[in-house]
């Protein structure tokens, strides 16, 4: 990095706001992608950022995009580092943009049920905030702890409870952002518009590739009147998969349901599990007598479609332990490496997605794991949540088997129709699996808007965007 454009850059915000000492850098270089944590105890070289500039405000981060823009120096977008697909994998010529001292609260407002946050403002104190006064975002991702509201956005996230709340798309009513030529825009004014094309999509999703949100306006709610929770032991996959596809097609709305397959259920509810069978849980709330008929028309729904009633104490287990997982390295010191694939697709693919996708895992030299659970249900479809885990003796061997798993459930999902992203973004790992969402000529089109709003492509290279 040129001491000249750190040097501008502490004139423009100060020394405190402008990080080059490694640690800072270090800390800074990658988000929590398997890969880049299996390099880094492995110990290989890796690159780390040239400089970490710590804006607090839109304004400074237009200075800043400005600057860079005028330097040709890339642009890396950071909030907590908490993505898992490689969307954050700063170059040694690359300026990271951290977020996280724009962190505040802007606004609540309970009549209208709007708050207004900082981009870099913590998913869970931003919950916390709203809780105060009786309300809730609705959106609880597994890392709502160590995860920013600009990542949501940027990554078009999806919470547990998504089902009757929606995902973040749904959730968002305007969005502030900088664009890479510095320009600022408010996008979205008003309950719902129909004035042109919805322009907030083309930064939900975009991960930084198209310019930096700055600040989020979300639609809130008021906090339940009542909770409940049911669950069954599922026969086959079949059985729970029509279950839930006639809840939802009754209107009747879980914001939380999850159906495990067998052997996710044995490992994750070892005390609920009943012999070969998955499991079915749901988590109702809302309206007090709403809930009852919820409960009672689900029972029916549940009986009629051959499932057996299991114990409640399964449901309370997992919203106890929902977000509690494994550090990378802590299975990397047991030889393992694993990770999760969410895909979605429509109720007369989905099974065939499943048995095709690990069917290819199980038959991979390694694997000691192959499971699936869906937790997104929509009336259309739903998603499936993959796991796997791999046992390698020889480390060096761990990233060829993990691409290859990656490889085999995208290509089985894009054979049966399916979406190979669901709510985890694309970043590096997923960038050449787009193809089969958009088309060659949807390819194109991204490319074209990524073109005409960064002709530079100073903003995170590598990254989202397919090579052509």
């Amino acid at each position: 990095m040129r001491e000249e454009f750190v040097q501008q850059l502490s004139d423009l915000l100060g020394d405190d706001q402008v990080q080059t000492s490694e640690e800072v850098l270090r800390s800074r270089r990658h988000d929590y992608w398997v890969l880049n944590h299996l390099r880094s105890w492995r110990q290989e070289p890796m690159e780390m950022p040239g400089v970490v500039v710590q804006p607090q405000s839109a304004e400074q981060v237009q200075s800043v995009v400005r600057l860079a823009g005028q330097e040709k120096v890339p642009i890396v977008p950071f909030g907590l580092g908490s993505g898992v697909c490689g969307g954050v994998q700063a170059s040694a010529d690359s300026m990271v943009l951290d977020l996280g001292a724009m962190n505040k609260v802007r606004d609540i407002d309970e009549t209208n049920l709007l708050g207004t946050f900082d981009a870099g403002c913590n998913g869970l104190e931003a919950e916390e905030a709203v809780a105060d006064s009786g309300l809730t975002i609705g959106h609880w991702p597994q890392s709502i702890a160590i995860s920013t509201v600009g990542g949501w956005v940027s990554t078009r996230a999806a919470g547990q409870f998504s089902t009757a709340y929606g995902c973040i798309e749904d959730i968002v009513y305007s969005l502030e952002v900088v664009l890479p030529n510095g320009d600022l825009v408010q996008l979205g004014k008003a309950p719902r518009a129909a004035a042109g094309p919805d322009l907030r999509q083309v930064l939900m999703g975009a991960e930084g590739t198209m310019g930096i949100v700055t600040g989020v306006r979300l639609a809130l709610r008021r906090k339940a009147e009542t909770r409940a929770v049911s669950v069954f032991h599922t026969s086959t996959l079949s059985a729970g998969f029509d279950a839930q596809r006639e809840i939802v097609h009754c209107d009747w709305l879980p914001p939380v349901m999850r159906q495990y397959d067998p052997t996710e259920a044995r490992r994750n509810f070892r005390d609920f599990a009943q012999d070969d069978h998955g499991l079915l849980l749901m988590v109702h709330e809302g309206p007090s007598a709403r809930v009852d008929a919820e409960l009672a028309a689900v029972g029916d729904i549940a009986q009629r479609a051959g499932l057996e009633p299991a114990p409640d104490a399964a449901a309370h287990h997992w919203m106890e332990s929902r977000n509690h997982v494994p550090t990378w390295e802590d299975l990397f010191d047991k030889n393992l490496i694993a990770d999760t694939i969410e895909i979605s697709a429509t109720w007369t693919q989905i099974e065939s997605i499943y048995d095709d996708a690990i069917a290819g895992l199980r038959d991979l030299e390694g694997i000691i794991s192959a499971s699936a659970h869906s937790s997104h249900v929509y009336r259309t479809g739903l998603n499936l949540y993959f796991t796997f885990v791999s046992a390698h003796e020889d480390s060096g061997t761990m990233e060829a088997s993990y691409l290859e798993c990656w490889r085999r459930v995208m290509e089985a999902t894009a054979r049966h129709g399916g979406g190979v992203a669901h709510h985890h973004g694309a970043g590096r790992l997923r960038k050449d699996y787009l193809v089969h969402d958009l088309g060659a000529n949807g390819v194109s089109l991204l490319r074209t808007l990524k073109t005409a709003l960064d002709p530079d492509g100073i903003m995170n290279p590598g990254n989202l965007i397919p090579d052509a």
